[in-house]
């Protein structure tokens, strides 16, 4: 057998810089570049790896470890899960500030490959810097923590493991069901030791992701179902974006009179004005398809984990409704006594068309969603007309971006009250452009992911929405962007705090408290300048003091020739309205009887839940 001598930190590089995919018929790297900050732990071995095939496998220095990941989940979303980003660190603080990130890939079924820096295996000079010792379990390092969080987790203990390792990883974040962050640890001292690697594990591979096809019985009960249906309703989520399922999922809806609305990862799946969508479902959803949710006697979930802001806390359908879901992971196939359908969903689509026939739902009931979304548009003028009030709405704000935006400019936003505004207020022009991340909900994801996006696919703009309490949280790669010459849009809505939790906190009962600035305990509450902090990070900025300059604003920075930063002060009680129920915890027993009447209504609201799994 052939070999090479190479250090356990060499050879893994080496095998990354080796493995390709196929991206519409083309051979791509499948891990096109590195996310790194180097600290003890991961800077004399793999940076030494990393720097000799820097041109190869470029490195990209963050700000932030989390951030570095979350703009390497923001690439994987761009790219549909075709291609992996890395992302590495130190050991100790540098390897748990990942952590957040890793659970934001788990939630949203979304490929990183984490490598992060460990303690010595042989344990000479503990206890080393950073490390947290474990007096009960010596092999217990805080990469554990990554265990909760990972699809895939490994510590290399010995340089040969790696060949079993890295293939087990690789096929993990590429499987359509298992898909999610792969971890492995990288003791100090295992990294520099050599070792004679067959020459074989580094062979050029092309690797595909599989395409399983659907049981010929589940996909026959599933057909028996729906061709009873006389108001059948499409929910379309993520998956149908990852599988390629979009046109496919689309002509059959259409072809077969069935509405179809969409979860939050999976808005872009069709533009607004298809003739079969009917509008964003659930508790950040559209009234049209909420009405239809109500009355479907049959839904067919593609693609979709079914959370609680799509299903409304499970009171969004009829208790006699039957699920059919189709989905790659049997997991959420088998959710709330659905037929199960499990299999990639391009292929299951395709074959589901094929054995239904000449099926149609009922017209009346297809005239029904057309009806309910035409109310939908309207309601949505009426948010979105501009008016001579000091402090725009949410919804005008929107409203004017998404004019404004050219048709493949990416949408990115993440957490706080955003969500639900564009959910709403965004009319797609065309598939792909819009990227909520709401699985995990991450204040922090927004700027990192435009980056990320950015460098996914540099002919088009992201541009990313965020309220001020979002770019107080993490605002660094703003320079990083500025840095690598990746260019977004940063559209910054300072409504003074966390402005929707407030209103979530107001609504059940308690008056404001520590979330707008103002209710706070402070000395006195003032404004962050935006403008100058942003411009101290190199990226060109204007301050929009309103409506009627927020359309040229946006225009001028689509001309710039880098990052731009537009901020506005916007309202902070006044949101697109919703129909949906949600659940949360709310106290039984209260001193305020606003609290104690938020109880009973949530009580209430909870015998409308449907009981499932």
């Amino acid at each position: 057998m052939s070999t090479i001598r190479l250090t356990m930190a060499q050879a893994l590089v080496r095998y990354l810089c080796n493995q390709f995919t196929e991206i519409d018929g083309k051979r791509e790297p499948l891990f096109p570049g590195v996310f790194a900050i180097f600290g003890h732990g991961n800077v004399t071995c793999l940076s030494e790896a990393l720097e000799a095939v820097k041109d190869t496998l470029p490195t990209w220095r963050g700000q932030n470890e989390q951030s570095m990941a979350l703009a390497a989940i923001g690439f994987a979303k761009a790219t549909r899960r075709r291609q992996i980003m890395v992302a590495t660190s130190s050991i100790g603080p540098g390897a748990l500030n990942m952590v957040t990130a890793a659970g934001v890939a788990h939630t949203n079924r979304l490929p990183i490959l984490l490598l992060a820096g460990d303690s010595f295996v042989n344990r000479r000079p503990d206890p080393v810097m950073q490390q947290v010792e474990h007096f009960g379990n010596p092999t217990t390092t805080v990469n554990d923590a990554f265990k909760a969080v990972t699809r895939y987790w490994d510590r290399i203990t010995h340089p040969e493991q790696i060949i079993a390792s890295l293939p087990q990883a690789v096929a993990v974040m590429l499987d359509p069901a298992d898909c999610g962050p792969a971890f492995i640890g990288l003791p100090q001292d295992v990294q520099e030791i050599a070792w004679d690697y067959p020459e074989s594990f580094f062979a050029p591979t092309v690797h595909k992701i599989p395409r399983p096809r659907p049981d010929r019985d589940s996909l026959a009960e599933a057909v028996r179902v729906l061709k009873a249906a006389k108001r059948p309703l499409i929910i379309s989520g993520g998956g149908v974006r990852y599988s390629g399922a979009e046109t496919a999922l689309a002509d059959f809806a259409e072809k077969h009179g069935i509405p179809l609305c969409e979860t939050i990862a999976g808005k872009g799946t069709v533009t607004h004005d298809h003739p079969a969508h009917v509008g964003p479902i659930g508790i950040v959803g559209s009234t049209s398809a909420n009405a239809l949710a109500g009355e479907a006697d049959v839904v067919l979930a593609v693609g979709t984990r079914l959370m609680d802001f799509t299903t409304g806390s499970w009171t969004a359908f009829s208790p006699d409704a039957r699920f059919v879901s189709i989905n790659a992971a049997r997991w959420d196939a088998n959710k709330h006594r659905a037929v199960a359908v499990v299999g990639d969903a391009l292929e299951t689509v395709n074959e589901l068309e094929a054995a239904i026939g000449d099926y149609k739902a009922d017209g009346a009931w297809t005239k029904k969603g057309e009806l309910e979304f035409a109310k939908w548009n309207e309601a949505l003028d009426g948010y979105q007309k501009p008016t001579n009030a000091p402090v725009p709405t949410y919804a005008q704000v929107v409203g004017i971006v998404n004019a404004k935006a050219k048709d493949r400019d990416l949408l990115i936003t993440a957490a706080g009250g955003l969500p639900g505004e564009v959910m709403k207020n965004w009319r797609v022009k065309a598939p792909h452009t819009f990227d909520c991340e709401f699985g995990f909900s991450c204040m922090g994801y927004e700027i990192a992911a435009g980056w990320g996006a950015a460098m996914a696919d540099p002919t088009r703009t992201p541009i990313v929405m965020i309220g001020d309490g979002t770019y107080m949280m993490m605002n660094s790669d703003i320079y990083s962007t500025v840095l690598s010459g990746h260019k977004m849009i940063l559209i910054v809505c300072d409504n003074g705090g966390y402005a929707v939790i407030n209103r979530l906190q107001n609504a059940k009962g308690t008056p404001g408290f520590n979330n707008l600035l103002k209710d706070c305990r402070v000395k006195e509450p003032f404004p962050v300048d935006f403008i100058k902090h942003a411009e101290a990070m190199g990226a060109l900025t204007r301050r929009v003091e309103s409506l009627a300059d927020l359309g040229d604003a946006v225009e001028w920075a689509q001309t710039t020739d880098r990052t731009t930063v537009l901020t506005i002060v916007s309202d902070a009680f006044t949101w697109t309205p919703g129909d949906a129920w949600w659940d949360v915890g709310v106290p039984q027993v209260s001193a305020r009887a606003e609290v104690n009447a938020a109880a009973a209504d949530q009580q209430a609201g909870r015998k409308k839940q449907r009981v499932g799994v």
